[in-house]
């Protein structure tokens, strides 16, 4: 989906084109996005707040607060929410107020509170799109970072025919995720390299240790770090995943190999992301034949294996390094005893004790353990959780 996890709030305004809200909402859904809309007073005119908000699945906010009860919509909780604000039919009159910064409604204000990308698509009669005041409230709003989504021409609902159409839903979700995607370029000209996994230490020719680790967790920060224009190199033990879009993957099997892979890596790398679950031990000698079944039981002797985020940590400089600690108790204590021995910038960490963490699951729930500051997020997906991570990396940048 163009637009999974994506928080949007569709602004309508009041046009003739309000009727094309309702499938533009729907495509925006279709697409994993969650969408709020903001009605303007006149909009309702065009198009109900019913449809609106059965499409959206979400109340519709038209007012500043609620006459009922009092409750208040905050225009500050609506920007700060959204990685998009797209107006969608975009009158002469908003476009115009947005340039002025008048603030005489629900959707004025939250513009002017808006962190996020804010996107219109402009739709009126041929004469007011040709206006000189028009073009030149889209020129300063394009100044100021204001993404434009041509209309398009063609009959008009005055009966002229020519360019003012509001461009169609399916135009409109295309350049949406290609702004949302342009957003994500933050780590363009950053290396990373990423450990995910499991790795296999062998016994013998036929059996092996490892551990219940999918690779899933890591996978989806190699993803989302490629995504947002990085380099990755994923070092990766045996798993079922297929190899994230725009990520290179080396292939390992034993600790000593990744430590290998690592090392090699690290030396071009702008940051490393330890999330792979590396055996702590491995046999001391393997068998070159299979170990047969006997009454007597069996002793393997096992030796530590290389440390290769402490290596890496060692070797850091002004790189950033994240590690991850999945604990059964302690486990903020030992979290934190990780940050300091190996040298992280930070560390997440997840407890097998909550419901929906840990391993082969693709929900997570995580604490985020920095030299001076703890924060504990909820069960989030591990796609979320990923994007958690990447914004905190490119914090550290």
């Amino acid at each position: 989906m163009l637009l999974e996890g994506k928080k949007i709030i569709l602004g309508i305004t009041g046009s003739i084109a309000a009727y094309k809200a309702a499938m533009l909402c729907r495509l925006l859904v279709k697409e994993g996005a969650e969408v709020r809309v903001v009605m303007t007073p006149l909009a309702k005119q065009f198009i109900t707040p019913l449809t609106m908000a059965t499409l959206s699945k979400h109340p519709i906010l038209v007012e500043f607060f609620n006459p009922e009860n009092g409750e208040w919509n905050s225009h500050v909780s609506l920007g700060e929410w959204a990685d998009m604000l797209l107006i969608a039919p975009a009158t002469a009159n908003t476009l115009a107020k947005m340039t002025t910064g008048i603030a005489d409604n629900l959707l004025l204000t939250t513009y002017l509170s808006a962190r996020a990308k804010v996107a219109v698509a402009p739709a009126m009669d041929l004469d007011m799109y040709k206006h000189i005041t028009t073009q030149q409230n889209l020129t300063t709003l394009a100044e100021r970072g204001v993404a434009i989504i041509e209309p398009t021409s063609g009959e008009l609902a005055s009966g002229l025919v020519g360019k003012g159409r509001m461009a169609e839903p399916e135009e409109i979700v295309a350049q949406v995720a290609t702004l949302l995607n342009e957003k994500k370029k933050s780590l363009a000209g950053k290396r990373f390299i990423v450990t995910a996994g499991a790795t296999i230490e062998p016994i013998d020719p036929v059996r092996y240790i490892t551990n219940h680790s999918s690779g899933k967790m890591g996978y989806a920060i190699a993803e989302v770090l490629a995504k947002r224009g990085a380099e990755v190199r994923l070092i990766s033990g045996r798993t079922a995943l297929a190899c994230p879009k725009g990520v290179e993957r080396i292939d390992v099997l034993s600790a000593e190999d990744m430590y290998n892979a690592a090392i090699k890596e690290w030396k071009a790398a702008d940051g490393g992301v330890m999330c792979a679950a590396v055996a702590d031990y491995t046999p001391e000698s393997v068998a070159d034949h299979k170990l047969k079944k006997s009454d007597d039981d069996l002793t393997i002797k096992l030796r530590r294996t290389k440390d290769i985020a402490k290596e890496l940590g060692a070797n850091k400089g002004n790189r950033v390094l994240v590690g991850f600690a999945l604990e059964t108790d302690n486990e903020l204590s030992n979290a934190e005893g990780k940050l300091q021995r190996k040298n992280f910038n930070f560390v997440v960490l997840n407890s097998l004790r909550d419901s929906g963490a840990g391993f082969r699951g693709d929900t997570n729930k995580i604490t985020i353990v920095e030299h001076s500051e703890r924060t504990e997020y909820p069960l989030l997906a591990k796609s979320e959780v990923a994007a958690i991570i990447a914004d905190k990396i490119e914090s550290l940048f």
